[in-house]
């Protein structure tokens, strides 16, 4: 049974358009085929890394201490066959609980290797990373404004994840209720779609 990781970024809980697209996904699956492990973002107590936790980081990892807590999250992305992403766009970009996550699994020797000429080798097992967004304004994917998926793909490419898969919806706050609601629901499908072919 491969393994899924759920990175689940959706800030406004059950309300949240992008949950909706999460759970037309992981329904989407091929029944048991996958095992599926879940990490809350709005649950975990992550941090940015100051002087003082960057520190820690780099003392544990001088020490080869590789088996303290504070590279399970890493660990745990490292193991995961997929890897599904979703969040909400914000700010052009993505949350800062999501960044702060990927900042905190970005651990050398766990989810990347670099040599002493400063050449990077991924080391996450992933197949692939799919991420699933919706965006309130009128910006579809690609446009310039859009810097979520090129630094996700940036992201999958350092780890070592095989590529990144995108569903989105985009002008959720400003189309009227209905054509927002028809956007949505072509986007759950799409990620239905993709989750039976993963």
């Amino acid at each position: 049974m491969r393994k899924l990781l759920f990175i689940d970024c959706c800030i406004r809980g059950e309300i949240s358009r992008t949950r909706r697209l999460a759970e037309a996904f992981l329904n989407g699956l091929p029944v048991g085929e996958f095992e599926v492990e879940r990490v809350d973002l709005g649950t975990l107590e992550l941090f940015p890394l100051d002087r003082a936790r960057y520190f820690v980081r780099e003392n544990l990892l001088a020490e080869d201490r590789l088996g303290d807590p504070l590279f399970s999250l890493a660990k745990q992305l490292a193991a995961a066959d997929i890897v599904l992403l979703a969040a909400p766009f914000w700010d052009m970009g993505i949350p800062a609980q999501l960044k702060t996550y990927i900042e905190n699994v970005s651990i050398a020797g766990v989810t990347f290797s670099c040599d002493e000429e400063g050449r990077f080798s991924g080391l996450c097992r992933a197949e692939r990373m799919v991420y699933l967004t919706t965006r309130g304004m009128e910006i579809a994917d690609g446009s310039e404004m859009e810097q979520a998926s090129p630094y996700l793909k940036a992201i999958c490419k350092f780890f070592g994840i095989g590529g990144l898969d995108m569903v989105s919806a985009w002008g959720m706050d400003v189309q009227p209720a209905e054509e927002a609601e028809r956007r949505l629901s072509l986007a759950e499908e799409g990620a239905r779609e993709l989750a039976k072919s993963i």
